[in-house]
């Protein structure tokens, strides 16, 4: 139980808008959340991050460990700002892949026919 417990908070903090929610109601202020926060960082170890389906949440656990970080997702432009980035990020991953599984499949055929 105690797995998909911390398994699904983890993975939430790769939710711009929810670190925002948590910063504004204080959590990244309590010596206690920030332990836990630091407590979480096994999830980064290969047999725990197997795991894990949006795996950019091990990025924010480790910025969480910075308190100006911390301090700056209060600001909602801030977590605006992350999201838009999150966003772009995506859009360009995805049109990466798509252009190289076509080249890789373009190869395996031009390789086919000769």
């Amino acid at each position: 139980m105690r797995f998909q417990i911390e398994l699904e908070f983890v993975q939430c903090l790769g939710n711009p808008n929810y670190l925002n929610y948590l910063a504004q109601r204080g959590y990244f202020k309590e010596k206690n959340f920030i332990n836990y926060i630091e407590y979480l960082q096994y999830w980064k170890r290969p047999e725990y991050a197997k795991y894990l389906k949006y795996p950019m949440c091990l990025h924010f656990l480790e910025l969480l460990q910075y308190e100006h970080f911390r301090r700056e997702l209060s600001r909602s432009e801030c977590s605006k700002f992350i999201d838009d980035q999150m966003l772009l990020h995506w859009q360009h991953y995805s049109r990466k892949r798509t252009r190289l599984l076509q080249q890789t499949s373009n190869q395996s055929q031009d390789n086919a026919k000769q």
